[in-house]
């Protein structure tokens, strides 16, 4: 039940989006639209299929990676690799969320094509993040609180369960003093299993729920940029775009993937998590062909719906890297013991937001 309430909230936000971007080409263009040159529209079409190709198969990769724990124990969840390859995949996350959307959706909702009253007045980029971040909290706190009180109702009727098993197959020996005095200790012996086990699910479940979050933020992004992408007939501005959004897309899938490793997925549910992240950006190059003949990115309905969508990724984003997945590593006893693997996983996240700010050079 819970998979598929995630599993709708993800594909209604996608279909939105979908359904939201065409709009952007029935409207109208401004006066500093300008012409595109060098357009080419049969090699445009040859390298369309190249990236198409190119980014599902390193978004794959990226986001398979983390999972192949499953088989390789060195690099499993339990193992201090995995802290490595988690920090180099949250300083990606926070380097996309800052460097690469937010710049996007500024650039989007105060380009002088926008009516100045209210759009050049007020900062609605940042303002779109705040909101984002902030309704991320609460969607992130509602969610593992719903579904931890519903775990921990189930365990605590387990607990209720085996102690009303022992006293009613003790029942008819009640005057053994000492014998059902031992049956009580087995069964609140097995209680405070049930409750060890009980914490280590609490933490299983924040797991899966950030894994949800985070792949909400990251999909709206990567369907505005494969829509941008698909809708440009220019081979010059879309060559270096492959490479940089292969690239990009690969490390994007790097963090998402190992949120999913660490949230102990089933592997049907792995995989369909990874097919659909990665099938993100190839839709919005196909959509972005489609609508490529009336689309124009100077249209108020195309900057207005763009910068939004991408000041509420960013926003996400921002949030998931920071609280979500470093603060939580950081903190770890694990890491705080450890002065080594706590230099480690600071020179991992550096490493990690640097080589995507890098690519914000081109893409």
């Amino acid at each position: 039940m819970a998979r598929l309430c995630w599993s709708s909230v993800t594909l209604l936000l996608v279909l939105v989006t979908l359904c939201l971007l065409p709009l952007t080409a029935h409207s109208s263009g401004c006066e500093c639209s300008e012409e595109e040159s060098g357009i080419d529209k049969t090699e445009s079409r040859k390298l369309h299929i190249v990236a198409i190709f190119a980014i599902l198969a390193a978004s794959t990769i990226g986001c398979s990676i983390p999972a192949l724990g499953r088989w390789f124990p060195a690099i499993s969840p339990e193992k201090d690799y995995f802290f490595l390859i988690k920090a180099f995949a949250a300083g990606v996350i926070l380097a996309t969320g800052f460097i690469h959307i937010l710049p996007d959706a500024i650039e989007k909702l105060t380009s002088p094509c926008l009516p100045e009253s209210p759009w050049q007045d007020f900062p609605f980029a940042g303002f779109g993040a705040m909101i984002a971040a902030i309704g991320t909290l609460m969607m992130d706190t509602m969610a593992t609180g719903y579904f931890s009180r519903q775990h921990f109702k189930k365990a605590a009727s387990a607990v209720n369960d085996l102690e009303a098993t022992v006293e009613a197959e003790q029942g008819h020996v009640d005057h053994v003093h000492m014998h059902t005095h031992a049956s009580h200790g087995h069964a609140h012996g097995a209680a405070m299993m049930v409750d060890a086990e009980t914490n280590g699910d609490a933490q299983l479940i924040r797991n899966r729920v950030i894994s949800k979050v985070l792949e909400l933020g990251i999909i709206v992004h990567s369907v505005i940029i494969g829509m941008s992408v698909g809708a440009s007939d220019t081979p010059s501005t879309i060559r270096p775009l492959i490479g940089a959004l292969t690239f990009h897309q690969f490390f994007e899938g790097l963090g998402l993937g190992s949120c999913i490793a660490q949230a102990k997925f089933n592997l049907k549910s792995v995989v369909i998590m990874s097919i659909f992240f990665s099938l993100t950006t190839p839709a919005g190059i196909v959509i972005g062909i489609g609508i490529a003949s009336s689309y124009n990115e100077n249209s108020h309905t195309a900057l207005i719906v763009e910068g939004l969508l991408d000041s509420v990724s960013a926003g996400i984003l921002i949030y998931m890297s920071l609280v979500d997945l470093l603060a939580a590593d950081f903190m770890n006893p694990r890491v705080q013991n450890r002065g080594m693997l706590q230099l480690l996983i600071n020179i991992f996240l550096l490493l990690g937001a640097g080589l995507m700010s890098l690519l914000a050079k081109w893409a």
